[in-house]
């Protein structure tokens, strides 16, 4: 099959945003804007909220998905875009957060210790790997190219709806050992 005008317009977007963002996160991750002479206030306020929009995402992704299956493709949109801007702030708030403020070590002991590693290991996984699923999955949709995109989006949402429920269940996990 073929790309529309649409998907070739946006396909380099797609790759430049499926590298950088996680690398970028990574490097941020890493690297404090103390580190580089910047004068800034930690944000430990900030946990809290980006789990709670995690969560958000996770039901808007169920309902998103409940109503394209009912005929409300105008919800389903609506839906999906306010996911994609959750998702988006999510993001902006876990950099501002990893650049300010030190990291937490998780504190558990014996198999909770696994548990709570197995689901960050693969939460941070599939976050990497969401990227260019979700990015892909909306280019299709608006490219009108409905059939790839349903296609695609068996694929995205569990995947996406995973890493939105473990960014949730990750900070409940941790978040004993935060020091405010």
């Amino acid at each position: 099959m073929e790309n529309s005008p649409i998907e070739k317009k946006y396909s380099k977007w797609i790759i430049i945003l499926s590298i950088f963002i996680p690398v970028a996160v990574a490097f941020l991750f890493v690297v404090k804007l103390k580190d580089l002479g910047i004068d800034a206030p930690t944000l430990p306020f900030l946990p809290p909220i980006y789990a709670t929009i995690n969560g958000i995402t996770a039901i808007l992704l169920v309902v998103a998905v409940w109503a394209i299956k009912n005929g409300k493709i105008q919800l389903h949109q609506n839906l999906m875009k306010t996911a994609i801007g959750c998702s988006l702030l999510f993001l902006v708030m876990y950099i501002a957060y990893h650049m300010t403020t030190p990291s937490t070590k998780f504190g558990g002991d014996g198999a909770i210790k696994y548990v709570y590693f197995f689901i960050l290991l693969t939460h941070i996984l599939l976050s990497i790997a969401i990227i260019p699923l979700v990015l892909v999955t909306y280019v299709r949709a608006l490219a009108e190219r409905f059939d790839r995109h349903r296609k695609i989006a068996r694929i995205t949402f569990p995947l996406w709806l995973y890493v939105a429920i473990t960014g949730v269940v990750v900070y409940l996990m941790i978040s004993p050992y935060y020091q405010y």
